[in-house]
């Protein structure tokens, strides 16, 4: 394989003896069956034994594995159709945004995702995943595109954050997510967030003030990395495992405090290990979700997306 985590090494050897006696059996023409499968079963159920019991850290390495299913890759798993739509008319295309339209079962719908590369050349081009103003730019005006023609938005996060970078910076990039935040806000169509990976601070939120947000069992959802806020805090980011704890950016953590509504089970082993099994999972909850969303009357529903958000910070003193 050629990218493991260190908490995975025993499953990679055990797929490593599976597929060697599988080579073997090719070669010499043996019948090696009897072998492979309590090996194979053992694999499973160790596969399933470490992903039931990750620490905070451990699940934020599952959310940056680079084999990760990216949102191009839902794109092919999940939706049908998909027809690329480029620029934001003010200034030029955003490769790390990928949007347009596509079909979703039956309904057309407007698709933005947050996209990273697989290899250097590929995530250069991609900025890392990381968008630039006239990403969130192309992504708002494909979602005023959707409202006019009815059609409800979907986004896929999967970032460590907006480009920090000097351009950016110069270009409005805080000015951009304020007014996709603005934006969101007023939406007048159904919308469903999912954080597919990496959902990196305001960067990610830019595409996240939906009706409901889902996110993968194994995504992370936070307003800075665990190495940055242990950078902060302790001035040391040796302590990024204490600062993954302390953030609370899980999946279970998140749909607890009441930061998201779904959690997107995972197959066992991470999506990376079935990304089609994943895709599927994550099919029906779009379904579901927007199958709910779609009846209610505009007016309830951007009253009932205000309050989703304006409920989050509250807090009573005793």
């Amino acid at each position: 394989m050629a990218f493991e985590l260190e908490f995975e090494k025993p499953l990679v050897d055990l797929q490593r003896q599976i597929a060697h006696l599988k080579r073997l059996a090719e070669e010499q023409r043996l019948d090696v069956q009897s072998e492979v499968a309590p090996l194979e079963q053992k694999l499973s159920e160790l596969r399933r034994e470490i992903y039931a019991d990750l620490t905070p850290m451990q699940r934020v390495l599952v959310a940056r594995h680079p084999r990760r299913p990216y949102a191009l890759d839902y794109l092919r798993t999940v939706f049908s159709d998909f027809v690329e739509l480029k620029g934001d008319r003010l200034f030029r295309d955003d490769p790390a945004i990928v949007a347009g339209w596509a079909r979703l079962g039956e309904r057309s719908v407007v698709v933005i995702g947050q996209q990273k590369g697989r290899d250097m050349k590929e995530n250069l081009r991609r900025n890392f995943g990381m968008p630039h103003p006239e990403g969130y730019r192309k992504a708002l005006r494909l979602m005023h595109q959707a409202a006019r023609f009815q059609a409800p938005v979907v986004t896929l996060i999967d970032t460590p954050g907006a480009f920090p970078g000097l351009g950016a910076e110069e270009r409005g990039q805080a000015e951009a997510i304020a007014r996709n935040l603005e934006g969101m806000a007023r939406l007048e169509t159904p919308f469903v967030a999912t954080i597919i990976g990496e959902g990196g601070s305001g960067g990610a939120l830019a595409l996240g003030l939906a009706d409901r947000v889902l996110m993968l069992e194994n995504a992370i959802y936070s307003v800075i990395s665990p190495e940055g806020c242990a950078a902060i805090l302790w001035k040391d980011a040796t302590q990024k495992e204490r600062a993954a704890q302390a953030l609370r950016l899980t999946a279970t953590d998140l749909h607890e405090l009441g930061i998201i509504d779904e959690i997107v089970r995972e197959p066992d082993g991470g999506a990376h290990a079935d990304p089609d099994e994943a895709g599927r999972a994550l099919g029906e909850a779009l379904d579901r979700a927007l199958t709910e969303l779609e009846p209610v009357p505009r007016d309830a529903l951007l009253a009932a997306r205000a309050e989703k958000f304006l409920r989050m910070g509250r807090f009573v003193e005793a």
